[in-house]
């Protein structure tokens, strides 16, 4: 069987492999086509309630570019974890200045993000790992846990601290003001 799920695309029939240490992980295919039909079904209130479209401009052409993240709520502030480690949108982010637009439910909003130091990111990972789903479990832990980040479901934060570093992990602070366009 393993042999017979090689041949599969990632991301679709079985799991992406980010776990393993990298700089930068490519998405899989099926995540780059997913990408321009997600904003439509976030649009239409198809996504779960803690998925969140993040537009940030290009760091090079300053074209706004448009990422589907999972936001996480701990201690009362809302998080964004780079799951593919330095991946696009964590490098727009920082050539921007934290400088974003944030969708949720429906409502755009201006919103700074600031980076969290790898020494603060073991709580947020756990998290992450588990969130409560629409139906109040948590999301997929076992998976989740073991193929993006490498650790266990219920790993110490000890554990989760080995690998922290590699996964970015920004706060959410929402700006004053009218929504933007």
């Amino acid at each position: 069987m393993t042999a017979t799920r090689r041949w599969l695309p990632e991301g679709f029939f079985r799991p992406v492999e980010y776990a393993k240490p990298s700089s930068y992980r490519r998405p899989p295919a099926f995540y780059r086509h997913l990408k321009s039909i997600a904003p439509w079904i976030l649009r239409l209130g198809l996504a779960p309630s803690y998925v969140v479209q993040l537009d940030v401009a290009g760091r090079r052409t300053g074209v706004p570019r448009r990422s589907l993240l999972v936001q996480v709520t701990h201690d009362g502030a809302d998080y964004l974890v780079s799951l593919a480690g330095e991946s696009e949108w964590v490098r727009n982010v920082r050539a921007a200045g934290g400088d974003v637009l944030v969708t949720a439910h429906r409502r755009r909003r201006a919103a700074h993000l600031v980076e969290v130091p790898a020494g603060q990111r073991p709580d947020i990972i756990r998290a992450y790992v588990n969130r409560p789903g629409s139906r109040g479990r948590a999301v997929a832990r076992t998976s989740e846990a073991r193929h993006y980040f490498g650790i266990d479901p219920d790993a110490s934060l000890a554990q989760i601290a080995q690998v922290a570093d590699r996964y970015p992990v920004f706060r959410v602070d929402r700006r004053a003001g009218t929504p933007s366009r």
